[in-house]
């Protein structure tokens, strides 16, 4: 079995000063998202073992964040491949995995991420706010093995949920 964490970025800052779209960075309540969904993943021990992240800066920072909130032992990388990608060059960034791993969170953007999930599970219509994460499981011994309509939903939340069921303290 293989799991596949999907996270959208946090909420950027379209005010801030930026030379291109893949440096405008993580808004304050994108910071916020960020280390709650990495406290949320802790504390369900559902720490991934690799993050892989679009090399812009609000989806790398969100990442890193996260990982540092939950105190993740894994390395968070830059894939620069991810920027602008489509669903069929995520899927060959996860198909590209090192099969000793059995979990990968991927962080990116929209529309993206939702097309991803919808295709992993079928054709679902899966909407992504920001900072949102998906958990889908893959029946596969091997990532290259991954195919679009194969994945199993497990979950999927929103820190705004997170923060109504009072999670938000735990930072």
């Amino acid at each position: 079995m293989k799991r596949i964490y999907l996270l959208r970025h946090g909420k950027s800052d379209w005010g801030a000063d930026y030379r291109s779209d893949h440096d405008r960075p993580l808004k304050g309540r994108g910071v916020r998202a960020a280390h709650l969904i990495g406290s949320f993943l802790t504390n369900t021990e559902a720490e991934p073992e690799l993050v892989v992240s679009s090399s812009a800066v609000r989806a790398l920072t969100t990442a890193q964040l996260a990982a540092e909130s939950g105190d993740w032992s894994c390395e968070v990388e830059a894939e620069t491949a991810l920027y602008g990608a489509g669903r069929g060059q995520v899927l060959e960034v996860i198909r590209a995995l090192d099969d000793g791993l059995d979990s990968v969170l991927i962080a990116g953007h929209e529309p993206t991420t939702s097309d991803v999930a919808g295709s992993l599970v079928g054709s679902a219509s899966i909407r992504f706010p920001t900072a949102a994460l998906a958990c889908i499981d893959v029946a596969a011994v091997s990532w290259r093995a991954i195919e679009f309509g194969r994945g199993t939903l497990i979950w999927f939340v929103t820190p705004r949920l997170l923060e109504r069921a009072d999670l938000g303290d735990e930072q």
